[in-house]
């Protein structure tokens, strides 16, 4: 008999089981445990089914959440898994590392009011993912084969996304990859406790089955341009999902010092390198007794902690606002705080210290406090006079953000780019290259891996209606994408 909404609301938020924090911070296994057979139908049971479904416009893939939860409650397994799966070519991977709390659970009716807190889809979400790995044969029902042949730059979450779209419509799509492994910022920015590599595997190796060609160490603007791709190598449309991954510095007096690393080749050498696995992989990586770690994102949470598995005695993060500021993720903020990183707020570094031999002693920094808001809608950090002091470190890794590279743009001159150097591209995808379409963190500048997602599954869209139009074949039905989310409130 179904639960009433009275049951339901009862019902508090289970809790995701995790490692302890002293044992946890001294290797690179998964913190969080996962949900069980149990927990998960309680936490399923808490969604209150919506007739509007509000949480569905907070997602910019568009699952049916309200659908597979009820799966997952009634103990269908499978309809839940061909749910999330029908709609999300990654949810192993999204179960982990989405920012929910900020998309689907913030706009979902339970965390309104006295209702308490939103349903964990999140979590359910992993839970699904996890099961049909382990118990379903996913085999993806393509549509008739198209011979049109449709190429993608970058194997990251956009890429990867708009791959398993195309490839389901019955594209013949390549993927190209200039690292030597793919997944792209999925493989070499997240640690291994945040995101485990079998992972993006299991979700890679369900793109091949389904015809899926990944091509590695092609670098698209100088193994191939764009217009190679499409008039020699017979590619009728191109998607460009590279990333913005170069690195930002603060230019500050010092950055030139041993021991001052980005924190893209930090977590590049630990993560994709195998730096963490020594001495099964021999990659070179500076291991600090002290290391500071500067910013307030998921990469900069991603890099202190690593520091702190790599032996740390001491793992500062040095952010120039408050707490509250913060755009890490609140789940990972609370795992750096468990596992002893030390965070030193409301300062900011004018200069890093250097010995004799030229390596990094320290970072000198300035308390800053915190004034008027600035365009980001945060208050704006204002240095406060005389307030100087020093942190000593042996290693110093700035994560401030990244921008976009310009090694592929620069070979394709008709392009158009805005004043920051990221594509532009309409609500399609559509860049000012007929047939070339551009989504994630290249369109956008570094953005959420389920925002690159939800740019993979709209510019998958439009890429097959060009492709069908060129070649004068029937148009298919468009898998759905997120409304806007203003209608979620």
């Amino acid at each position: 008999m179904p639960m009433t909404p009275k049951e339901r609301m009862a019902i508090t938020r289970q809790q995701m089981p995790e490692r302890d924090p002293l044992e946890r911070n001294q290797d690179f296994k998964e913190v969080n445990v996962g949900f069980g057979e149990a927990i998960a139908k309680l936490e399923a049971e808490r969604c209150l089914q919506c007739k509007d479904g509000k949480c569905m416009y907070g997602c910019p893939v568009g699952i049916d959440i309200p659908g597979f939860l009820d799966c997952i409650a009634e103990g269908d397994m499978k309809g839940a898994a061909e749910l999330l799966l029908g709609a999300n070519s990654l949810p192993g991977i999204t179960g982990r590392v989405c920012p929910q709390e900020e998309q689907c659970e913030q706009v979902c009716i339970r965390a309104k009011g006295k209702h308490g807190e939103p349903v964990a889809v999140g979590h359910l979400e992993r839970y699904v993912a996890d099961w049909a790995r382990e118990n379903l044969d996913m085999k993806t029902l393509l549509a008739e084969p198209t011979g049109i042949k449709i190429a993608i730059v970058g194997s990251g979450p956009c890429g990867l996304t708009a791959a398993g779209e195309l490839a389901k419509k019955g594209h013949d799509v390549t993927v190209y990859e200039a690292l030597h492994a793919p997944g792209g910022v999925l493989t070499y920015g997240i640690p291994e406790f945040r995101l485990p590599n079998k992972i993006i595997d299991s979700e890679v190796d369900r793109l091949r089955q389904m015809g899926v060609k990944i091509v590695c160490n092609v670098v698209v603007g100088r193994t191939f341009t764009v217009d190679e791709l499409m008039n020699e190598e017979g590619f009728q449309s191109v998607l460009i999902a590279n990333g913005a991954g170069l690195p930002i510095f603060m230019n500050i007096p010092g950055e030139n010092l041993k021991g001052v690393y980005s924190a893209n080749e930090y977590l590049t050498r630990s993560n994709l390198m195998g730096a963490y696995t020594f001495p099964e992989y021999d990659t070179p990586i500076i291991r600090g007794e002290k290391v500071v770690v500067i910013g307030g994102g998921n990469v900069a949470m991603d890099a202190v902690r690593t520091a702190k598995r790599l032996g740390a005695k001491e793992a500062t993060l040095v952010y120039r606002r408050s707490r509250k500021e913060m755009p890490a993720r609140v789940e990972e903020v609370h795992h750096a705080e468990e596992e002893g990183i030390i965070f030193k707020m409301l300062c900011n570094p004018i200069r890093y210290i250097g010995n004799d031999e030229g390596w990094v002693t320290g970072v000198e920094c300035i308390q800053m406090e915190l004034g008027e808001p600035d365009d980001s809608g945060r208050r704006r950090p204002v240095p406060i006079k005389g307030s100087e002091f020093v942190v000593d470190c042996d290693l110093a890794i700035p994560a401030i953000g990244t921008r976009a590279n310009p090694l592929l743009t620069s070979t394709t001159p008709d392009l158009k780019l805005n004043k920051w150097g990221y594509i532009e591209a309409d609500e399609s995808g559509a860049t000012s290259k007929p047939g070339v379409y551009a989504g994630g963190d290249i369109i956008r500048g570094a953005a959420t891996v389920i925002l690159a997602m939800g740019d993979g599954k709209t510019a998958a869209n439009a890429m097959d209606r060009y492709v069908r139009e060129k070649n004068d074949l029937p148009l298919l039905e468009e898998v759905s994408v997120a409304p806007p989310m203003e209608c979620g409130g």
